[in-house]
């Protein structure tokens, strides 16, 4: 059994994405770019696990999640779409292999940018974003998780690629080897990649063919 919190608050970020605080449980700890299993505590939900990255700081005295919902698959998240300030959640074990090492280029697909939103707070935090940027690939402008944040923080070094859309100042498409060695720069030693687990093999291999050794790519294992 986890730790049973109770939610602070809980809003939309875009049409699909929410963000929940809660209480922070005694004794978690965590780095920028972790997640934990977390349930909701409800009759029937309790034991229905699934994996949620921290979007707050480890020293804040709240827990937050940016979570992408999918209402038509009558799951968790749907469930969540139905919470309220006072609702519980069950808080489990923390786990992830994304943790930063150095500068580098941030490579994200969808809600695979939420380790990156706690990475780059923390390095906000500490004055030491310095050159990183961020590659963000989504379907369409509505689905960027946090744009207004990013572009302010980053500016030139936020890169957006829109799948669906061709909009001035987007890229459009896919993350090609061809984008990812446009925006490579000789500061930028490391490469952290998270997303739906073909896009981050696509990019891998991308990387391969740039010459980037594996002990440069950070990414979520599965």
């Amino acid at each position: 059994m986890g730790h049973i919190v109770k939610i602070k608050s809980i809003e939309h970020l875009t049409h699909d994405v929410l963000r929940i605080a809660a209480e922070k449980p005694a004794n978690l700890s965590y780095l920028p770019g972790q997640a934990a299993d977390i349930s909701i505590n409800k009759p029937g939900w309790e034991k229905e696990l699934r994996a949620f990255t921290f979007t707050s700081l480890p020293e804040d005295n709240f827990i937050e999640f940016s979570i992408k919902t999918y209402p038509s698959h009558h799951g968790v998240t749907n469930q969540l779409l139905q919470l309220h300030a006072g609702d519980e959640l069950i808080v489990g074990d923390v786990f992830g292999d994304i943790h930063y090492k150095g500068e580098g280029i941030f490579i994200a697909g969808g809600a695979g940018v939420t380790p990156f939103i706690a990475i780059l707070k923390h390095l906000e935090k500490n004055n030491q974003v310095g050159g990183s940027k961020l590659i963000f690939a989504n379907k369409t402008k509505s689905d960027i998780i946090l744009e207004e944040k990013f572009s302010k923080l980053l500016g030139k070094n936020f890169i957006n690629v829109l799948s669906d859309e061709k909009l001035e100042g987007y890229e459009h498409g896919f993350i090609t080897a061809e984008l990812l060695k446009k925006h490579q720069g000789a500061e930028q030693k490391y490469f952290y990649l998270c997303g739906p687990p073909p896009m981050m093999e696509a990019i891998e291999k991308h990387l391969t063919t740039l010459g980037i050794a594996k002990e440069f790519i950070v990414r979520e294992a599965f």
